[in-house]
């Protein structure tokens, strides 16, 4: 059975990241389609009087802004080629600046980085967030997963967080539990504290 799951990022989380590419170990080894889907750490705090993200709040939208963008212009699949660019200059090379270049890197037109800083983009943001949030629920983070239930509806998680990213048959057992998990329909929440910084890359 081909396994079509939806996962929604803001490509400045860095654990999103790690678990992206856990996803990707995922699909290597299980029959996983991934559909890339964008939302926004942005609009998930607008409505808090603690802004967990300070300084970094305007900046945040830039990101998700071209990536929505992306999406409506050239699809799914491209969204996911310019995610990985993002997050290889953001998270591996520390280019927070490189809008641009991450998306020549994915090979798509530099010049989408225009609208970095216009608002064109924002209501396709939102929307794409609200589904995310429809599914998972409101007091989540990113990345949200959702795959089909066990009575064919789509179900939603936050996370896993998970580091650094499991490869090869260890990212495929956990796949298999977290299959396990999304099928059992009063399952909600799994958790226990980070006690380390993110580690990018797979274990070697």
């Amino acid at each position: 059975m081909l396994w079509t799951v939806d996962f929604w990022f803001d490509p400045v989380c860095p654990y999103t990241w790690i678990t992206s590419r856990w996803l990707v170990e995922v699909s290597k080894v299980r029959p996983v389609a991934i559909r890339w889907r964008v939302m926004s750490l942005s609009v998930l705090n607008e409505h808090r009087d603690d802004d967990p993200e300070g300084e970094w709040e305007e900046y945040m939208w830039a990101p998700v802004r071209v990536c929505a963008a992306v999406e409506q212009r050239f699809g799914r699949r491209a969204l996911g080629d310019l995610f990985t660019a993002l997050g290889t200059r953001f998270h591996l090379q520390g280019d927070w600046g490189g809008l641009a270049a991450a998306l020549a890197d994915a090979g798509l037109p530099r010049e989408i980085a225009e609208v970095a800083g216009s608002t064109e983009y924002d209501e396709a943001v939102r929307s794409s967030h609200a589904q995310a949030i429809a599914l998972a629920g409101g007091d989540v983070g990113t990345p949200v997963l959702s795959v089909a239930g066990q009575n064919g509806e789509r179900v939603g998680f936050f996370g896993p967080v998970v580091s650094p990213a499991p490869a090869g048959e260890t990212a495929g057992r956990l796949w298999d539990g977290f299959l396990l998990m999304a099928g059992v329909p009063g399952f909600y929440e799994f958790k226990r504290p980070r006690t380390e910084e993110p580690r990018f890359g797979l274990p070697g």
